[in-house]
C-alpha cells in the first residue's frame, strides 16, 4: 500500500491516512495498530462522513511519547 497521492506533490505527505497507511507509516501490522488503538498507544481516528482516517500529525505524537527501549533499566534488545 502506497502513502502518496497522485494529486500532492512528493513534498507535501497527505495530512489523514486510512488504516492500512497508518500501521504502515508507524511500521506495524495492521492488526498489531488496532491493538496500539485500543490501548491507548495510538490515537483514535477522525470521523470523515461515514469514514474514518488517523491524523499523521497525531501519529507522530504518539510515536513521539512512546518510551525508548533501553531507558527503563531493561535490556533494549527485549522489547
Amino acid at each position: 500500500m502506497t502513502l502518496r497521492s497522485t494529486a500532492l506533490p512528493a513534498n507535501c505527505p497527505p495530512r489523514l491516512l486510512r488504516r492500512d497507511a497508518a500501521a504502515e507509516y508507524v511500521s506495524v501490522s495492521p492488526n498489531k495498530f488496532d491493538d496500539l488503538v485500543k490501548q491507548g498507544v495510538m490515537p483514535a481516528p477522525k470521523k470523515m462522513g461515514g469514514r474514518v482516517a488517523w491524523d499523521r500529525i497525531m501519529l507522530d505524537r504518539a510515536v513521539d511519547e512512546m518510551p525508548v527501549a533501553g531507558q527503563d533499566g531493561g535490556n533494549p534488545f527485549d522489547a
